[in-house]
């Protein structure tokens, strides 16, 4: 049976759950004494489950932003070493959230939602949603190499800022726009109520309990020491 099977990719939904309990538990514990090392726990834990790509994706984000705002939190409290720890946990809690739901596919959430029944506009939106990031990282790339092939020059310059980037860059993301809704249309996607089918579906497994359980455990320990 498949549930039995362990597999290395998160089933969808026990991921988003995942990643909004990670977030709840480290921002309402950031000042316990071991929810840094429950979030570095989970750190490791989420390494064998297939979300190592998107934790070596926000470990920069973090530790700019982490570090950035844990010194402003040290200096602001007078120089309160735990007031830094639990800005650095909060951060940690939401990065390590980001993370695990960056391990899940756009299409492969989108298959959950459809099995699920969960109603069109939801797993309409979140398709939408989970593909912009990645689709906007790559117009600015092709928009920065256009700028750089015309020898536009550098993007401090408010006139290049505008004219060679910003403005090209939005009528990309309009034309996109209107693409996808044409796309979405003729695929039969539909806000209504009409039958559809799905081509691959989506199944937990026994490695998506052993993970829940495992971060469950964890968060309960560090509760109760």
């Amino acid at each position: 049976m498949k549930f039995f099977k362990f597999k290395t990719r998160l089933y969808p939904l026990v991921a988003i759950a995942a990643s909004l309990f990670v977030i709840i538990f480290g921002l309402a514990y950031a000042r316990g004494r071991y929810t840094g090392i429950y979030l570095l726990g989970v750190l490791v834990w989420l390494c064998p489950f297939g979300c190592l790509r998107g934790v070596l994706r926000m470990l920069p984000a973090f530790v700019v932003f982490g570090g950035a705002f844990a010194g402003i939190a040290y200096a602001s409290a007078g120089g309160d070493v735990s007031a830094a720890i639990s800005m650095l946990n909060r951060f940690g809690a939401l990065f390590l959230g980001v993370a695990l739901s960056m391990s899940v596919s756009a299409v492969r959430m989108t298959r959950s939602l459809s099995q699920a029944r969960a109603p069109r506009a939801v797993t309409l939106g979140m398709l939408i949603s989970m593909s912009f990031v990645p689709m906007l990282k790559g117009e600015i790339s092709r928009v920065r190499e256009a700028m750089r092939t015309r020898g536009a020059g550098s993007l401090l310059n408010p006139k290049i800022l505008y004219r060679a980037f910003l403005v090209p860059l939005v009528m990309r993301l309009v034309n996109i726009s209107d693409t996808l809704a044409l796309s979405v249309e003729t695929r039969g996607f539909t806000l209504g109520g009409g039958l559809y089918s799905i081509y691959e579906k989506e199944y937990p497994a026994i490695s998506d309990v052993l993970f829940l359980v495992g971060i469950a455990a964890g968060a309960a320990l560090t509760v109760v020491l």
